[in-house]
Parts: structure tokens; sequence; C-alpha cells
């Protein structure tokens, strides 16, 4: 009797076992992200870095404050307002909006309405189109828009505004501060990683080059380069970056012209590729860019 009792509690051990093995596992809970710090550039110009989405910046004017970009969600926008009038009692009148990505523009809501919005034609059509999935945008759509060059606020320390051709998107803009020696370039460079090029936006990876030659070719000359995924960057980093995608597009037209297929050309890169987030776009590599544009008929 006592043998077949163990036997059943082994057999009830085990099931137990199984079904433990077979049971969904919970998910790990969200971290929440880091705490929004501001980061002094010149003594108008200010970096914000944490919460949910990319790095912001703001700018304050003798009457006015610019802000740039939106983070992610409306209580990181929110924190972003706070953490201003930690500095100035200066209104936020404008925001700039560098490009469409949702981790620049989906906290636009945790702004007051009625606000100057500026972006480039594209990318207020890019939000247009997000809106569609994102309600709360529609109340945020730019208000202003331009296509090569506007200067948002004149005088001896202005603001100006300027797009150099498709790049991460189609619809990138640079934010000058030349009185600052200063640009805030949105997605336009990254440290760490190659960039991430936006074809479903019409984003060039040899647009995206010419662009950091044009930035390099500013007068009078940029020497603090601020960005949506990077510490304050100088001249060297800027340039680094241009000479490394250079190199890499000349090595797969190279590589193209010897009729390496695509799975040849990222094994010698050493690609692999990332799987699509759910429900998500997956996004080539750059290399992949760079042969697609290379190879695609016009």
């Amino acid at each position: 009797m006592a043998r077949h009792s163990a036997l059943f509690l082994g057999v009830v051990v085990l099931s137990v076992a199984a079904a433990a093995a077979q049971a969904p596992q919970a998910k790990p809970a969200p971290q929440a992200p880091p705490p929004l710090t501001v980061q002094p550039i010149t003594k108008s110009l200010y970096l914000v870095k944490g919460g949910s989405g990319a790095n912001t910046a703001f700018f304050i004017g003798e009457k006015e404050v610019f802000a740039v970009d939106a983070k992610m969600s409306a209580a990181s926008a929110a924190g972003m307002l706070a953490e201003i009038k930690k500095v100035t009692s200066a209104p936020v009148t404008t925001v700039i909006i560098t490009h469409s990505d949702g981790d620049h523009i989906n906290g636009l809501p945790g702004f007051p309405k009625g606000l100057t919005i500026v972006a480039h034609g594209t990318c207020k059509a890019d939000m247009v189109a997000a809106a569609e999935a994102l309600p709360e945008l529609k109340d945020y759509i730019p208000n202003k828009t331009y296509s090569d060059r506007l200067e948002l606020l004149p005088g001896p320390a202005p603001v100006i505004l300027a797009h150099f051709g498709p790049a991460h998107t189609s619809g990138d803009t640079v934010v000058l501060f030349p009185a600052e020696k200063a640009a805030f370039v949105g997605d336009l460079l990254f440290v760490g990683r190659d960039p991430l090029i936006h074809r479903h936006k019409n984003g060039s990876s040899f647009g995206y080059v010419e662009t950091l030659g044009a930035l390099l070719a500013l007068t009078p000359a940029v020497e603090v380069f601020l960005s949506g995924h990077a510490d304050p960057l100088g001249r060297a980093d800027v340039e680094a970056l241009r000479d490394s995608m250079a190199g890499k597009q000349a090595k797969v037209k190279e590589m193209v012209a010897a009729g390496k297929s695509l799975a040849e050309i990222k094994a010698a890169f050493g690609v692999v590729d990332r799987p699509a987030a759910a429900g998500g776009p997956r996004f080539p590599s750059l290399v992949e860019t760079i042969y697609l544009e290379l190879t695609e008929k016009k």
C-alpha cells in the first residue's frame, strides 16, 4: 500500500511540474522611464534627457521659449514643461518637431493646445497619418510648415529651421542656434550603432550622408550637435559618422558591381537582422538599405 501511495504522489508531483512548465510565463513589469534631467548647453539652450522617448531641448528667447520635440508620452512632456518653469518664467509659445517618429511626437498632448507647432511640410503629412492611429495627436498637427529654411526668431540670437533633403526621413528638420554655435538634429546622429533609415518615410542613406556634410559646411560653424539619442557631440563625431556611412556605401556598391547577393553582402558585414516588433514594421539594417537604394529600379 505504501508503495502505491508513493507512486501516486510521484505522478502528482510530475503532473504539477509539467503543468507549471507549460503555463505561460508572466511578463516582466514594465520599467519606469528614467527621471528627466536638464543639461545646460549655453545660458539659453538646454538639453532634456530621460523620461519616455527621445531627448528634447528648449531655447529661451527674450520673451518666449521654443521647445524642440515632445517626448513619447504626455506625462514626460508635462514633466519637460515643469523643468522649463524651473529655469525661466517665459512662456512656451512654440514646439518645433524634427521628424514624425512616435518617440518625438507622441507626447504632444502633454502640451497646452493652441501653441505654434512647426515642422517640415512632409513631416506634417506623416503626422496626419500618425493621428489616424493616435487620435490625441489630431489637436497637435503642425500649424506652421516650411520647405527648405525658416527663420523663426530673427535678431542677434536667431532660431533657424533647415531641411537638407531626405535622410532619416524625408521631412527631417535641423534646428540651428547660430549664436550658440549649436544645432539640434533629431535622429541624424547616433553613437555606437548605425543610423536608422526609414524607407517607409522615404528616408535615404545617401541623402543622410549629404545632410551630414551640409551640417559640417554650415557658416558660422556648428560646434555642438544635440540629438535625440546621444549626449552632446562635436564635429569629429559628425565627421566619423559621415565617413563610416560613406565607406559602407562604397563597399556595398563594389560588391553589387561584383554580382554579390544581398545575403552575401550582409554576411560580409556581419549583419544579423533583428526581428520586427509585434505588429510593427521590420527595419532593414543600414547595409540592406544601401543595397536596396543601389539596386532598386528608379
